[in-house]
């Protein structure tokens, strides 16, 4: 915790918006909604706590002030889209927030920003002062040149990060749903709200589903994805509805809205570092481990040898950012690998001392895959 958090400058406060929630059908910004925004937040604020917004909704103000009806599917489009929607964007926030005397900032993030940790920790502080300097950031994925390769591909993950980044306490997602159903709301007509999740599992995930909205690019999964982030790290997430009235207000007042998600207690010691890999760079590839292994890694605290592996799935080098799965295929570890998906795929199978035999392979033997310290568990 910084000097600036022991002294009390206030509890830090993430609130995500998607495009569906901020923009209407024709794709054109909803003014009277942030207007209600503006005034939700300006309560919160002198209620004691430091607000970031995290948004979407560029590309769409683009698309509108372009005429452009239908969104294109080529990325020099959607770029320039961007670029048009988001000056118009950013204006909206700022004059929307200016009648509450609140004075707003744009920071405008890559996944390229955030896989360099000097990088990561300038994002870090520049946000830092901006909430003792009494802004409100207003932080967007840069999509003007972000490319496949370095999007963070939806703003559940940037949120999720951006409150790593700030040592939040506490992530409202906004959704166009009240949360998170027990099977798909607009399909069963018995599914229920599921108000406390305090662990993550295979159901939960099943529950998730895939994306929805053909206005944003994220979707309950994604959400669910950075709940799980957020749970090791201690840091309570909200689901709820967008448009719900006074959603922020009551979030920030305890009252039950949508779904929370918060661990009971951090299942494992979770640092900025392990933090960083768990979100700030994308994963490359993964790898099965047998049921010791996953023993060792969330009842022991070890680091995951070559031994443990039993399949290798896609194709990354050392260094790389890599996910650990249970055998069927429940991600429940992810860390940096140590070694490239071919030598692994070597070691697969073969005991220790079939290892330790082979001048080539001894490396593998003793030399973890993933080491502890590079080792982010979410059981």
């Amino acid at each position: 915790m910084t000097e600036a958090r022991a002294a009390g400058a206030g509890k830090r406060l993430i609130i995500k918006i998607g495009s569906s929630t901020l923009t209407t059908s024709a794709s054109r910004i909803d003014y009277e909604y942030m207007e209600g925004l503006a005034a939700q937040v300006a309560r919160a604020k002198a209620a004691g706590w430091q607000p970031i917004i995290v948004t979407s909704a560029a590309i769409a103000c683009g698309l509108e002030a372009l005429g452009i009806e239908k969104r294109p599917s080529d990325m020099p489009s959607l770029q320039a889209a961007a670029s048009v929607g988001q000056g118009a964007l950013s204006t909206a926030y700022a004059n929307a927030f200016a009648k509450h005397g609140l004075l707003t900032s744009l920071v405008l993030l890559t996944r390229r920003d955030t896989a360099d940790r000097t990088a990561y920790l300038h994002a870090r502080d520049t946000l830092g002062r901006l909430l003792e300097l009494g802004v409100v950031p207003i932080v967007n994925e840069n999509d003007t040149v972000s490319v496949e390769q370095i999007r963070f591909g939806d703003n559940d993950t940037l949120a999720a990060l951006v409150a790593c980044l700030v040592d939040a306490d506490l992530v409202v997602i906004f959704s166009d749903i009240d949360g998170l159903y027990d099977a798909n709301p607009n399909t069963c007509a018995d599914a229920k709200l599921i108000e406390h999740v305090d662990q993550i599992d295979a159901n939960i995930m099943g529950a998730a589903g895939g994306a929805g909205s053909t206005v944003g690019s994220g979707g309950m999964i994604t959400k669910i994805k950075a709940a799980r982030v957020l749970m090791v790290a201690g840091i309570p997430m909200i689901i709820c509805h967008g448009r719900r009235p006074d959603a922020i207000v009551d979030a920030v007042e305890g009252k039950s809205v949508g779904t929370l998600f918060a661990a009971s207690e951090q299942p494992h010691e979770i640092t900025p570092k392990k933090l960083w890999l768990a979100l700030g760079d994308s994963v490359r590839g993964s790898v099965v481990v047998d049921e010791g292994a996953r023993n060792a890694l969330v009842k022991k605290g070890s680091s995951l040898l070559c031994v443990g592996v039993r399949a290798v799935d896609g194709r990354f080098d050392s260094g790389d950012i890599i996910d650990i799965k249970n055998a069927e295929g429940f991600v429940f570890a992810r860390g940096k690998a140590a070694f490239a998906s071919d030598e692994v795929e070597l070691a697969c199978g073969r005991s220790r001392e079939a290892l330790e035999s082979n001048r080539l392979l001894a490396p593998l033997a003793t030399r973890p895959l993933v080491h502890r310290d590079e080792l982010v568990v979410f059981e």
